[in-house]
């Protein structure tokens, strides 16, 4: 009896640390991807580059904190547009916003030997610009 248990506890510790890491990694993968999509619509109601940069930084924020979640540092969080800068595009133009988020999930209160501090965690999104809309 003392041996199985020998054998079947790592086993079951180890699946166990397992489960806790891939339920936070899935966690931080929807969070993240939510924040992504939040920002990207902000992004694309914005007026000009500058303030859509500013606002989706916000929102990225406040997405993250609705869900409940937090990165271990800051996340990063990038616009980009197809054209380079879609808010300048004529009216009729089709054009978009990119919104990538970047955060690091921390592993750390999971204290495994060898096992890595955290991971991080990258997700986009794409929203079109209406094309019909006045820009300036």
């Amino acid at each position: 009896m003392v041996i199985e248990m020998a054998i079947a506890l790592p086993l079951l510790l180890t699946l166990l640390v397992s489960a806790m890491v891939v339920g936070r990694t899935a966690n931080a993968v929807s969070a993240v991807e939510m924040a992504a999509y939040d920002g990207a619509r902000t992004a694309s109601l914005a007026r000009d580059g500058d303030t859509a940069r500013t606002e989706v930084a916000a929102s990225v924020h406040d997405s993250l904190q609705r869900q409940g979640y937090s990165c271990a540092r800051p996340p990063r969080v990038v616009v980009t547009g197809v054209p380079e800068d879609p808010w300048s595009t004529p009216a009729g133009t089709p054009a978009s916003v990119v919104v990538e988020v970047s955060c690091q999930v921390s592993y750390l209160d999971i204290s495994v030997p060898g096992m890595a501090a955290g991971r991080t965690v990258t997700r986009h999104f794409v929203s079109p610009i209406d094309r019909y809309r006045a820009r300036p």
